[in-house]
């Protein structure tokens, strides 16, 4: 079977063409998978803001960021310096070698009829995102990112072009709904609350951990493990939820809570984490992961789940009905199995968040 050819869209998100990858194989955690339940006051407010790592990407949670572009561009991105005391070992310069996929007949024959006759994949992302799900590039025109590349071997994997679309965090659900987009890749957490508008297909964990210094003498985890100490943490967020519970825990218990500390910006919470006035910094694994990768200073501990005490996924999200969600999933299932799937993970450093497989989400089966 011969490779998908895409053909570069009239709008200003650029791309640059390449060699497709070879698959290959990688090994994934099993992983259960059930609804987050919690109650939120936006459809938009799942997957928290992430830091923006240092010398890369924005101050948002979710996906591709940028700026401009016909696919209606609702916010910018700050691009990457490839900055970092370390320089790190992700390449994120916009002429980095894209991995791509094939096409499937079957997969595709799935796919709705009014998806099929336009050939193509029209994917939201969010245009005030992090790395690494996704951002600009070092030259600050290429828009680059784990949410992007999975975004793309699936629009490969269904035959079609894959056309990038920007939003916002608040407005992919009205957007999503309005049929500007096909999928929303933003990392969308599943919960019960979205199964009531959107189908999903899901594909990658989804998990928080503690970013500390170098050679830490403690380690953090859970609740008994953040005893007396000083945590930093965004406020308003899903992360800071958790924290309080563990406070919460943990007055009960007689013991002393943590301390949380706010900072106005992640350059702030950084710099006080390096001096030692914070004992650790709770945000989204991915967008720590790259931190950690860039910083010979810093370094991860523990891994908790975003939904805890319940599980969730980060998922491609779809208006409900849609009839998007089985092909999509089957998509992804291929792309796992090929190994193209984790190669993508692999080069964002994610590979901790990879799932054995993909399935779909729906109300009536969530």
């Amino acid at each position: 079977m011969t490779p998908h050819a895409h053909t570069p869209h009239a709008h200003t998100l650029r791309a640059h063409a390449s060699r497709a990858h070879v698959p290959r194989t990688v090994s994934r955690r099993a992983l259960a998978a059930t609804g987050l339940l919690l109650p939120l006051s936006a459809l938009a407010a799942c997957s928290d803001p992430a830091p923006a790592a240092a010398g890369g990407g924005s101050d948002g949670a979710g996906s591709s960021g940028g700026s401009g572009g016909s696919g209606g561009s609702d916010g910018g991105s700050a691009a990457s310096d490839g900055g970092g005391a370390s320089g790190g070992t992700i390449d994120t310069s916009g002429t980095q070698e894209l991995i791509r996929s094939t096409a499937d007949e079957e997969i595709a024959a799935l796919l709705p009829p009014e998806i099929a006759e336009t050939g193509t994949l029209r994917v939201g992302v969010n245009g005030t995102s992090s790395a690494p799900l996704s951002f600009l590039a070092d030259d600050n025109e290429t828009y680059i990112g784990s949410e992007i590349d999975i975004a793309r071997i699936v629009a490969d994997k269904l035959g079609l072009e894959f056309e990038l679309k920007l939003t916002t965090w608040e407005n992919w659900p009205l957007k999503l709904e309005a049929g500007e987009f096909d999928v929303v890749h933003a990392n969308i957490g599943i919960n019960a609350e979205r199964l009531e508008k959107f189908d999903f297909a899901s594909y990658r964990a989804a998990y928080m951990s503690f970013l500390v210094r170098e050679g830490a003498d403690f380690w953090l985890e859970d609740a008994e493990s953040l005893s007396g100490r000083i945590i930093a943490v965004s406020p308003a967020t899903n992360q800071e939820r958790i924290l309080t519970d563990w406070n919460a825990e943990l007055e009960a218990a007689g013991k002393e809570p943590a301390e949380l500390k706010h900072y106005s910006s992640d350059a702030d919470t950084l710099l006080a984490l390096g001096a030692g006035r914070v004992d650790g910094y709770l945000s989204p694994f991915a967008s720590l992961s790259f931190i950690a990768s860039r910083r010979e200073d810093f370094e991860l501990q523990g891994r908790i789940n975003a939904g805890w005490p319940d599980e969730t996924l980060v998922a491609g999200t779809f208006a409900a009905g849609s009839g998007l969600a089985e092909p999509y999933a089957a998509a992804l299932d291929a792309l796992i199995e090929e190994g193209t799937y984790g190669q993508v993970m692999d080069r964002w450093l994610l590979s901790e968040e990879a799932l054995p497989a993909s399935r779909a989400h729906t109300q009536e089966n969530p």
